[in-house]
């Protein structure tokens, strides 16, 4: 294993990996800074690049972005108290509060220093995970590699945040997407409808960039204004170099709690750094000053946000178990080089392994210092508004998917994604299950014949390994139903029945019309598939059969648990007595908030019923002024119908569709160039001059790209006719 260590380390020395890994690092820092981006966004981008690359370079660009995105992603949450990421905001609740105070640089260098530490935790955790893993993996057969699978998605559905119905069935409708294409096991075709474009099965970079990236967009391209409050980058670097190196124990707690947080599907970086910071304020005597500028709370972490990252792909690449989005696209990179996690990637490409953690300390490093030297223009970049960033995210995520394929059919692929990303996100479904169910669709299916044509009925069930994958899979689930009957039978005052009902702002049309229609048509759609699958051979059937069970199973309860609710706010109505005094002392963004998430506002003993907000009358019969925008959201019961942020979302969307016409028309260039303009113009309201400069810039930039990198663009029909 040493021999292997430093043929790595020595490998890192040649100029060419070197400079994947500066170019990964530079992409990640950057991506950080992007909110709704980061270490998704970062590798999706990033990994049409590697096509045509050895392995050793691609990963060392890859993971170099993945290792930092935490890094810069607290830059915004120091100076603007608007996170780079979800991770992010535990570090801004100490982290704004000390730069209100003029002390930016101690916080950010606190921040800097943390994150580089826990990025060398979490490689030097990578790294005892081989030797004391080596002998399980080696261990294992097709029934336990079946069952990693398995264990892979269930787990990430039941630990995702939020309703566990939701997650599985995301993870369900991944598996079956996944199934697009040639059967592993029969070469028969499946779900294509006589496509030859379907025949190869969808491309993971359309899949992963539509799916997370367009669907971002959408969601926050009606940013139309950038952060005027930027506080002032001052104070000293030395201070809270000096200050780190007395919150050590911080540093390592942190780290260890975020490697055990990356090896759990599902848990991920945000989990991670709230239970670091969890610890640091159990640990401490003095809690008194946590979220007003307590260095602790930016230690802890930001130690645990980049080791997740490391811990994540130590279940990844040596169990084959994706604990995350950007370890699950990682995956689908080795799996097209033909390198098999668990046992393969030990004996065959240990090398490999080692190369993934220099290059993940490496760049750790790297990551703080460049932020460090960096940090002023870093932080103008986020006052930049996300509607202007929007337009030249799309152009880059459009063409990062075309170069896996060269079709453009794949853009039009990944905009449909985006559209049902979109809705699974903004009705409460994690979009996590859903890649990775996608990514392990093909080795579960391949694992499971394999195992069924060595074994003789439900014999490998019966194997050590076997049983303890099973146990672990079937105890949360245990777990989570044991919670649902406790909180149902009230023997649990801190189990709130209408929890799954509060407001999210993540997924503002959850428990409306949106989310009914949603499980409605994830119903028909797995419904249909059983009809389709019914066609195919016996054992080009099988496993769809059983995907198709379970989706229409989860998405039966999903459709009977949204009327269920519809049918307690009509109830809610009937019982509930309005307080005009009350009504008179809620603001309408209260109210607002709180439409289609649950029967009642409360405050103190009173409560308003969304009777009033569908009718915009009091007890009384007096009506307010402000009532006509929101006038009718709740009727019946349904929730928000139709929202500006929805109405915005869709409008993105045309204008997305609208490009890809114009470079199916015209060619990639020349869409560009009337894209970016009209977008900014139109959509993001930017100055002309601003306008004028971006189109140049980019204009320039993609007549140059083909040239520096081993990147086609799309030519459009008159070009091949002319």
């Amino acid at each position: 294993m040493l021999d292997s260590a430093m043929s790595a380390l020595a490998s890192l020395t040649d100029p060419a990996l070197l400079l994947m890994l500066l170019v990964g690092v530079i992409a990640g820092l950057v991506m950080g800074l992007i909110p709704g981006l980061g270490g998704t966004a970062a590798v999706a981008i990033l990994l049409p690049i590697t096509f045509g690359m050895e392995p050793a370079p691609a990963l060392a660009m890859l993971i170099g972005a993945l290792a930092v995105v935490h890094t810069s992603d607290t830059v915004s949450a120091v100076l603007l108290g608007a996170p780079g990421s979800a991770s992010a905001s535990v570090t801004m609740l100490d982290g704004y509060s000390m730069a209100k105070k003029g002390q930016a640089k101690r916080a950010l260098s606190l921040a800097f220093l943390s994150s580089m530490a826990g990025g060398v935790i979490g490689a030097i955790g990578l790294t005892l995970a081989i030797p004391l893993a080596k002998p399980l993996v080696l261990s294992f057969a097709s029934p336990e590699l079946f069952m990693l699978t398995v264990l892979g998605v269930a787990l990430a559905a039941v630990l995702s945040r939020g309703n566990v119905i939701k997650g599985l069935t995301a993870g369900a409708l991944g598996l079956m997407v996944g199934m697009i294409g040639t059967s592993p096991t029969t070469a028969e075709e499946r779900f294509t409808f006589g496509s030859l474009f379907l025949g190869d099965g969808l491309s993971l970079v359309a899949v992963a960039l539509g799916v997370f990236g367009l669907a971002e967009i959408a969601s926050r391209a009606s940013q139309r204004r950038g952060d005027s409050t930027q506080v002032k980058v001052d104070g000293g670097w030395g201070s809270g170099i000096r200050e780190w190196l007395t919150h050590w124990s911080q540093v390592l707690r942190g780290g260890l709690i975020g490697i055990w947080a990356g090896i759990l599907p599902g848990v991920g970086a945000t989990a991670g750094t709230w239970l670091a910071y969890g610890q640091a304020v159990a640990t401490a005597k003095d809690k008194t000053q946590f979220g007003k500028g307590d260095p602790r709370g930016i230690v802890g972490p930001e130690s645990a946000n980049n080791s997740v990252e490391a811990g994540d792909l130590i279940p990844t690449f040596l169990f084959g178990i994706p604990g995350g989005v950007p370890s699950a696209m990682l995956l689908g990179m080795l799996l097209t080089y033909g390198i098999q996690p668990g046992p393969s990637i030990i004996n065959e490409h240990l090398d490999l392994m080692y190369l993934i953690i220099w290059s993940f300390a490496i760049a750790s490093v790297l990551g703080a210092l460049f932020c460090f030297l960096t940090v002023r223009p870093l932080s103008s970049l986020t006052k930049v508004p996300f509607a202007i960033l929007a337009a030249g995210l799309v152009v880059i995520m459009l063409l990062g998917s075309f170069q896996e394929s060269g079709q453009i059919g794949d853009l039009w692929i990944m905009l449909l994604l985006g559209v049902a990303g979109w809705l699974l996100k903004s009705t409460g479904f994690p979009r996590a299950p859903f890649l990775i169910g996608f990514v392990l669709a093909i080795p579960l299916e391949r694992y499971y014949f394999l195992t069924d044509s060595l074994y003789e009925g439900f014999d490998w069930m019966l194997r050590p390994g076997t049983m303890v994958f099973i146990a672990i899979l079937v105890l949360p689930i245990l777990w989570n139903a044991f919670k649902w009957f406790r909180a149902r039978r009230k023997l649990n005052a801190d189990d709130d029945s209408l929890a799954e009902s509060a407001p999210d702002a993540e997924a503002p049309l959850k428990n409306s019309i949106w989310s009914l229609v949603t499980s409605a048509v994830l119903l028909v759609v797995f419904s249909g598939s059983l009809v389709l699958s019914a066609g195919y051979s016996p054992d080009a059937r099988l496993v769809p059969q059983l995907i198709g069970w379970l989706g229409v199973i989860m998405a039966l309860v999903l459709v009977l648990q949204e009327l269920r609710s519809r049918k307690r706010v009509l109830a809610s109505w009937q019982q509930v007595s309005v307080d005009a005094s009350l009504y008179n002392t809620v603001s309408s963004e209260a109210v607002v908030h709180s439409m289609g998430t649950t029967a009642l506002l409360s405050s103190g003993s009173a409560a308003v019923s969304e009777t009033v907000i569908a009718t915009g009358r009091h007890s009384s019969g007096s009506v307010e002024q402000h009532q006509p925008a929101i006038v009718n959201a709740g009727k019946f019961g349904w929730g928000a119908r139709w929202t500006q942020d929805a109405s915005f979302a869709f409008r993105t969307f045309v204008w997305m569709g609208g490009f890809l016409l114009l470079a199916g028309l015209i060619g990639y260039l020349a869409a560009i160039s009337i894209f970016i303009p009209a977008f900014l113009l139109v959509v993001a309201r930017a100055k002309l001059k601003t306008t004028i400069i971006y189109t140049v810039v980019f204009f320039v930039l993609m007549l140059a790209l083909p040239s520096l990198l081993p990147i086609d663009l799309p030519q459009g029909l008159l070009t091949s006719w002319l």
